[in-house]
């Protein structure tokens, strides 16, 4: 029988606002989530404008999946700088390994 990941039940802090979230992830991992969410919508409201709660959520969002967003294509962009000293370094290998059965 297969079983189910533990999930574990933490109360984090966004926005001075307690929420209860249940998740496979980590009590700690939730909190650092949590955390990072809170301090992106605080920075906003920082910014010196009043802005109503609502609305600072939406641009915390917006930032967050920006954020996201530009990690993604770094990622894209490592993977295929990767891939193509993987084809050169295995091109090299090839022609030292045909070398040597010439020799």
């Amino acid at each position: 029988m297969n079983e189910t990941p533990a999930r574990a039940t933490v109360t984090v802090e966004i926005d001075g606002e307690s929420y209860t979230i249940r998740s496979g992830a980590s009590a700690e991992y939730t909190l650092d989530c949590a955390a990072y969410v809170d301090g992106t919508i605080r920075n906003i409201k920082e910014q010196g404008t009043l802005i109503e709660a609502h609305k600072a959520v939406i641009l915390a969002a917006m930032s967050l999946t920006d954020q996201l967003f530009q990690a993604r294509s770094e990622l894209e962009q490592l993977r295929r700088a990767v891939d193509r000293q993987a084809s050169r370094l295995t091109a090299i290998v090839q022609d030292a390994l045909a070398a040597d059965d010439l020799a």
